[in-house]
């Protein structure tokens, strides 16, 4: 009988790199969708962070506070501002209209709206006596994935 080499034969060798390819292949997407549905749900939790964060400074400071100059960073400091964005537009009697969106295009739309539901695509409503606020996006497009919400302070 003859004596074998130590170490593995060329077929020993594809049938594992066969295995170890399969595996990747069936893991890739799960781990994909699992990267994309992360992204949404952060991009749904700024949204809701930045409009509690309008919302709440109206209410602490005063209807006064809501100006183009206040920033989005000091609002919601962990919101990058190139981004997301906010438009305001005052009404009567301390009644606001607020804008809060995202543009960073790399988050998909059905996915930000399974988390955070009332979310629309598409450009925001503009009206004269509006404003952005500063340190933040100053337009939208077809894409922009936006939530509106409308609030008074009294």
């Amino acid at each position: 009988m003859k004596n074998r080499k130590r170490g593995f034969s060329l077929v020993e060798l594809l049938i594992v790199l066969a295995v170890i390819a399969a595996l990747i292949a069936t893991i890739t997407p799960v781990a994909l969708n699992a990267i994309r549905k992360a992204k949404a749900t952060q991009v749904a939790q700024n949204l809701k962070t930045l409009a509690s964060a309008v919302e709440n400074k109206a209410y602490v400071e005063g209807a006064g506070s809501l100006t183009s100059t206040l920033s989005i960073t000091l609002l919601a400091r962990d919101v990058k501002g190139s981004e997301y964005g906010a438009y305001i537009i005052p009404g009567t009697t301390g009644s606001y209209t607020v804008s809060v969106f995202y543009g960073g295009g790399d988050a998909a739309f059905d996915s930000v709206k399974d988390v955070l539901g009332n979310v629309t695509q598409g450009a925001i409503t503009t009206d004269t006596s509006g404003f952005y606020l500063a340190g933040g996006l100053s337009s939208t497009n077809a894409n922009t994935i936006k939530y509106v919400f409308p609030f008074t302070v009294y």
